[in-house]
């Protein structure tokens, strides 16, 4: 029933609620409209669909001994509210559906004609007829240039060496490759070695990398006078304009002599400036000199201050020298002051003495308690250890509180972004659920979950899985465990479009024997939901507050009970 993944979790094989999970590894669709193969054998009916006639593609078994497509099976279960086998019309129960590997095996070993045939006359078995058509000749494909062509791959090979226009070749000018399709825009626009003519039509055929070399020497390019900064503005041919400048030479001296004579107008006027400039600056020196003078009498009248100064410092000095007799009189009141307080002083010496012998018995009282530091420590660490236990036995009544002995659990994952995190940096890979039981004497289970995937899923899949423990009344069951096992990532919103696998335990699988240790090695789906629908909400809401919930059910309808 289940396979060992890289990581040594076993992931068995599912019934999916939604199809379009399921799909099979060959080259063709077998789901699509009218899928018709020719068989070598006529097909017999018991490896037909009761319902769409076709050739049975991962057939599934009803309870009354039926066969139906995957595809068929789903469809009826899911439109209908209570699902009829179209046969016998016996109610179709799903959990008594069950993949029929045998019948599929059988299936897949029939005889088929390639479904190009007759231009194809190969035939192979149904279950190799994906990789016949890999190689088939006659198989239709698409160009891989991606130019839209469908054609037999024989003829591909010539359609992208000839045909496709979106082959690569080489531009016969300058030799660059390009797309086929845009070499003639290529070889219009941009090519350096393609051949034009003169754009001033002058006849001569060059390179369009020359033509910007060319156009500056071009006898047919338009070109301004060389004298238009004198003041002629004709605008003719090169080679006219040669004719021109040597026609007109009267004129163009003549507009030379105009300008020139402009100039030395101008020439004047700058001189006429330059001496009234000068004029200017000659007035400005002679305010300089009447300044220097004037400079002269105001160091004359500082002096003078300097001498009102120094007389003004004498007068100081006569004054430090009274106050100094000051300073000598205040010493002298200062010690009359002393020899009257001398009293005051003894007395406070007095009080302080008496505040000393105080804090000393203090001190004293302070050493003593210092004895019953290690009795303090003692108990602190009897504290520390009830705490402990106190703590654990909380942990431990949340955990009673929330097992459950009716085969169902219900997990509630906090914080899931910040545990994905977690996950994926490889800190906590996996959670574990708290247990649950079957009875209050049953099996002891909990479920597995790995937030960031785990082996086909890593990275990309939520993974989940179930797990059998180790359990006080586990010498009073039956083993291996055989019951059915459900596993339901709950929808939040009103639609409830909940995720749901199931699958029965495998009798000779040891994940499901009695355990020898803490738990069996855990059994489930890698590949159990998606990131992108997981976190998307687009169909359900399956994180809501940063919080999931998955749930576990085992089927206890044929379970005896202690």
């Amino acid at each position: 029933m289940a396979s060992e993944d890289s990581c040594g979790v076993k992931s068995g094989v599912f019934i999916r609620q939604d199809s379009s999970s399921t799909s099979l590894s060959l080259g063709f669709d077998p789901y699509q409209a009218g899928l018709n193969l020719q068989f070598v054998e006529p097909l017999e009916d018991r490896y037909k669909c009761v319902t769409c006639s076709f050739v049975l593609c991962n057939p599934y078994q009803t309870g009354c001994g039926h066969r139906f497509c995957e595809n068929c099976i789903a469809e009826l279960t899911e439109t209908k509210p209570i699902a009829v086998c179209p046969i016998d019309h016996e109610r179709i129960i799903t959990n008594w559906l069950f993949r029929d590997n045998c019948c599929k095996r059988e299936v897949w070993n029939l005889m088929v004609y390639c479904k190009n045939s007759p231009a194809c006359n190969v035939k192979t078995s149904f279950g190799r007829l994906g990789d016949h058509l890999k190689k088939c000749e006659f198989e239709h494909v698409a160009c891989i240039n991606g130019c839209d062509a469908i054609l037999h791959r024989k003829d591909l090979m010539d359609h992208l060496q000839t045909v496709c226009e979106y082959r690569e070749e080489a531009c016969q000018y300058c030799k660059v490759k390009l797309i086929f399709k845009n070499i003639k825009e290529h070889e219009a626009v941009a090519c350096p070695n393609f051949p034009i003519q003169c754009t001033y039509n002058c006849g001569k055929s060059l390179l369009r990398s020359e033509l910007d070399s060319h156009l500056m020497e071009c006898p047919e390019a338009e070109v301004e006078c060389s004298y238009k900064k004198y003041g002629c503005h004709v605008k003719e041919k090169r080679w006219m304009i040669r004719e021109h400048e040597h026609s007109y030479l009267n004129e163009h001296l003549l507009l030379v002599v105009t300008i020139n004579t402009k100039l030395e107008e101008q020439i004047l006027d700058l001189k006429n400036t330059l001496c009234e400039r000068n004029q200017a600056i000659i007035q400005l020196e002679e305010q300089i000199s009447k300044l220097d003078m004037e400079m002269r009498r105001l160091n004359g009248h500082i002096s003078k201050n300097d001498d009102e100064v120094a007389r003004t410092q004498k007068m100081l000095a006569g004054h430090t020298d009274k106050i100094i007799k000051i300073e000598q009189q205040s010493q002298q009141l200062c010690r009359r002051f002393d020899e009257e307080g001398r009293s005051e002083i003894s007395a406070l010496k007095e009080i302080i003495s008496v505040l000393k012998e105080k804090v000393d018995r203090a001190e004293n009282s302070i050493a003593s308690l210092a004895t019953f530091e290690p009795c303090l420590k003692q108990h602190e660490s009897l504290l520390n250890a009830h705490k402990k236990l106190l703590e654990k036995n909380d942990e431990r009544f949340r955990v009673i509180e929330a097992t459950g002995y009716n085969g169902k659990l219900i997990w509630k994952i906090n914080n899931y972004r910040a545990r994905k995190q977690e996950a994926a940096e490889g800190r906590a890979p996996s959670l574990f659920s708290q247990p649950f039981y079957t009875s209050r004497c049953g099996y002891r289970l909990c479920a597995r979950a790995y937030l960031y995937g785990d082996g086909t899923g890593k990275g990309t899949h939520l993974s989940l899985f179930f797990v059998v423990m180790k359990g006080d009344y586990d010498s009073l069951l039956a083993w291996p465990f055989k019951q059915k096992v459900t596993l339901l990532l709950l929808d939040q919103s009103p639609k409830k479009n909940h995720i749901v696998e199931f699958f029965k335990a495998d009798a000779s699988s040891t994940s499901f024997q009695r355990p020898v240790s803490e738990m069996n090695i855990a059994s489930g789906c890698p590949k159990f939901v998606s990131h992108t629908v997981l976190e998307s909400g687009k169909t359900a809401t399956f994180i809501k507050d940063d919080t999931l919930f998955i749930k576990v059910i085992v089927d206890l309808s044929d379970l005896e009970d202690l």
